[in-house]
């Protein structure tokens, strides 16, 4: 394809200049990796059995306390030294979320950022639900983690005035130090003397929070606490993992992702292989896995030669023979029966007689490809009985509590038989929400009787068992009267659940009852007044047979907000009106778009701010350009009406007439996410969001081929490339409302505003993602 010859031809030219430059300097790859070695830079390995854990210290080891030590309350304790130390439940995959969590503690209970400390924990009941996703981590985090901070304060404060014959009220504490009464004392003297108050949750909830004019830490730059061990090589990643007397499994993967069943197996060949022990049938009761069998061997590179000689034989189900153009038009079928889906409640959802006496109508159809994950680090993880009789499963997961039950159907044991000790994630991107690659490790663990067992996937077989982001279509028409104003909007989706198929009880119900998947919906139930509003989410269940849908970052923002955003710049067009006015004219903040407290405040007028000042800040509709070069527009709440975070995006945009090729030039983000906790991750987060939405725009997309994913490495499946990343201009409003999400929100704006960009420079409208040069040649001709 020309966009992909184009990528390649880039990376070889930049490979090129990299190794002229490692001949400069006659450093070998070699010698690279030997002076890292020497440097330092080598991973260590837990012991078995280990209590927690914890990535964030140096070999996973987490601190122990210095004599006594006081827990206001489960998120956190303070010894006899003054050190903070603070549990952290959410999966680190560099977004440095233990420190925004930490911050946020630190920050109320008034300590020294210096004695802070950050621990991973495993997945004791305490802990409650674990899930690292849909941008949660911070606003879930925000109100739980400054109760526990505050809850510290007061006792520390109320020690400090016993001790001293003070009113507690005449006590400050600041930057680790508790003052009063012209004394002073740090937090571990206080500590030594005994501190035995306690909070009932109601006592958490009542306690006085400080001012934000009062915060320290929020807001401020400090040092990530997790950032030394990762550049001296001593963070510990799930594919790090290591245990004495362990073996190495390689899988077989069947066909297809459910239904296929083993035959016979025929390892002859495999003997012949140093270090080749056997392969496995698996039986899994979890129904996870089904059709698995894994090679087990010595080592890893033993155990994938071995692979490659094991000769399976499956009997596959039907969905050996489905097609990604099965899956779409079984998407079109859904939605052309008005009866299907859940309706969701927008208020008035009775569109059929407003779209019946309407003087203009138009309807448009929006189609995405399936997104594989293509994380850095591939699934892996290791698993084995330990002494006390009790499953560990090592790895990296962004979802313990989801991938917990599976594990314990799969092994036959109760909640007290499977503990998973957290590893840092080489990149999630919502891959390792589904925690199912532990599973066959657990069940080939068990069949040898417990002996720890290693799995590392190669990338085509962690793609073959990839949950990608499901393909999609959409129709989106709307209704206006006899002088242009929007009167309906009816809106319907279709695509594989991933909520439906690994965790239905999150779902809730439409109007006429029907339950449906959030995070496949989520974006048409946009802030948009436009009268009658029907929103139809449709479940694909051909998709939802052929393989595992996953969440993927942004989740249905990602591929609903590119058919809304498109669409809203059509129907400006459409009534001869400015795109951005139009948008404007629409984003009210009355009725159930006036938003709520405490997530939600000024609802539909802050998205209409984002947008207002993202056109300025690009200078969309003002700034001169070259010939077919041009800015779009597109706006979004991020994840959730329930945790919107507003953004307005703009990119400006060539496109080659001769080879359909788009570049794009600069991308600019205005975004309120209420409270900034960490300004430099914040950014890193909204940077990396953009450039990924970017990716997904032009470069990435895959489709089924006999039930299986076409492309299984990137050779073939071309993400953006360092070398073709535009310039990307973040500026975040300034606020004191409730911190939001800032992990996806930023990768929604991006595709809608590349196609409305292509429209304005060149007069074609693509409505198929991603946007292959092919296809924008194709629409020139028939332009």
């Amino acid at each position: 394809m020309a966009d992909e010859s184009r990528f390649r031809a880039r990376s070889r030219d930049n490979g090129a200049r990299l190794a002229d430059r490692s001949r400069e300097s006659g450093l070998s790859r070699r010698g690279f990796l030997v002076s890292m070695c020497a440097a330092g830079a080598v991973f260590g390995f837990p012991r078995a059995g280990l209590a927690a854990m914890d990535p964030a210290m140096p070999g996973g080891t987490p601190i122990e306390a210095a004599g006594a030590r006081y827990e206001p309350a489960i998120w956190y304790w303070i010894d006899t030294e003054g050190r903070i130390n603070v549990n952290i439940i959410r999966a680190e995959m560099g977004q440095h979320v233990g420190t925004a969590i930490a911050r946020i503690l630190a920050d109320e209970l008034g300590a020294n950022w210096d004695d802070v400390h950050i621990e991973h924990v495993d997945t004791a009941a305490k802990w409650g639900l674990m899930v690292t996703g849909g941008s949660w981590s911070v606003w879930q985090s925000w109100p739980v983690y400054r109760q526990a901070g505050a809850a510290g304060r007061v006792a520390l404060a109320q020690k400090a005035a016993e001790l001293w014959g003070l009113d507690p009220a005449a006590v400050s504490v600041a930057n680790g130090v508790v003052s009063g009464g012209g004394r002073s004392a740090g937090f571990g003297e206080l500590v030594a003397q005994g501190i035995t108050r306690s909070f009932t949750e109601d006592e958490l909830r009542a306690l006085p929070l400080k001012p934000h004019a009062e915060l320290t830490l929020v807001g401020k730059d400090v040092t990530a606490l997790d950032i030394a061990d990762k550049t001296t090589g001593q963070a510990i990643f799930g594919i790090d993992a290591k245990v004495e007397g362990m073996v190495h499994a390689a899988p077989l993967l069947p066909p297809t992702r459910y239904g296929s069943e083993i035959v016979r197996i025929d390892d002859s060949s495999a003997k012949a292989i140093k270090g080749y022990q056997q392969t496995l049938k698996l039986d899994d009761p979890s129904g996870t896995a089904p059709g698995w069998a894994m090679v087990i061997a010595d080592s890893h590179w033993a155990a994938q030669k071995a692979a490659g000689l094991v000769r399976v034989e499956w009997k596959p189900s039907d969905a050996a023979r489905v097609s990604e153009a099965d899956i779409q038009q079984r998407a079109r079928a859904l939605i052309a029966d008005d009866a299907k889906g859940a309706v969701l409640d927008t208020g008035d959802t009775d569109v059929v007689p407003v779209f019946a006496r309407a003087a203009v109508t138009m309807e448009a159809e929006y189609t995405t490809a399936t997104v594989l994950h293509f994380q850095l680090e591939p699934v892996n993880a290791l698993a084995f009985r330990n002494a006390e009789g009790v499953w560990e499963i090592h790895t990296g997961n962004q979802w313990q509590s989801l991938a917990l039950p599976w594990l314990q159907k799969a092994l036959g044991v109760d909640e007290n038989g499977v503990v998973m000790r957290s590893y840092l994630l080489g990149g999630g991107f919502g891959r390792r929400l589904n925690g199912d690659y532990a599973v066959p490790v657990a069940l080939a663990s068990k069949a040898l009787g417990g002996k720890p067992v290693k799995m590392v996937a190669t990338r085509p077989d962690d793609l073959r068992f990839d949950s990608p982001r499901s393909p999609s279509v959409q129709r989106v028409r709307m209704a206006f009267d006899q002088d242009r104003n929007v009167i309906a909007m009816d809106t319907a989706v279709a695509a594989g659940w991933p909520t439906k198929v690994m965790v239905p009880a999150f779902m809730p119900k439409g109007v006429n009852g029907e339950p449906y998947d959030p995070f496949a919906s989520d974006g048409v139930d946009h802030w948009y007044s436009v009268g009658a509003q029907r929103a139809r989410a449709i479940s694909n269940d051909l998709a939802e047979s052929t393989f595992r849908p996953g969440w993927l970052r942004s989740v249905s923002p990602g591929w609903i907000n590119w058919a809304i955003e498109s669409f809203m710049h059509e129907a400006a067009v459409k009534v001869g009106k400015d795109p951005v006015r139009f948008r404007l004219d629409h984003l009210k903040a009355e009725g159930r778009n006036a938003g709520t407290a405490p997530d939600s405040v000024g609802g539909a007028a802050r998205q209409a701010q984002v947008l207002a000042r993202v056109a300025a800040l690009s200078g969309y509709g003002k700034a001169k350009l070259p010939a077919d070069t041009a800015i779009g527009v597109a706006t979004s709440y991020g994840q959730a009406r329930s945790m919107p975070t507003w953004v307005g995006g703009a990119v400006q945009l060539h496109v080659d007439r001769q080879t359909g090729f788009v570049d794009v030039q600069k991308i600019w983000l205005v975004v309120d996410c209420g409270t900034v906790v960490d300004p430099d991750s914040a950014r890193a987060q909204c940077e990396g969001a953009a450039l990924w939405g970017l990716s997904m725009a032009l470069c990435e997309g895959t489709e089924f081929e006999n039930g299986q994913v076409r492309d299984r490495n990137l050779d073939s499946y071309t993400p953006l490339r360092m070398i073709d990343t535009p310039e990307v201009v973040v500026e975040f409003v300034d606020s004191t409302e409730v911190p939001v999400g800032l992990g996806e929100p930023g990768t929604t704006v991006v595709a809608p505003a590349i196609g409305n960009a292509i429209f304005e420079a060149v007069g074609v409208r693509l409505r198929r993602l991603p946007i292959r040069p092919e296809a924008v040649l194709a629409a020139l001709k028939v332009k």
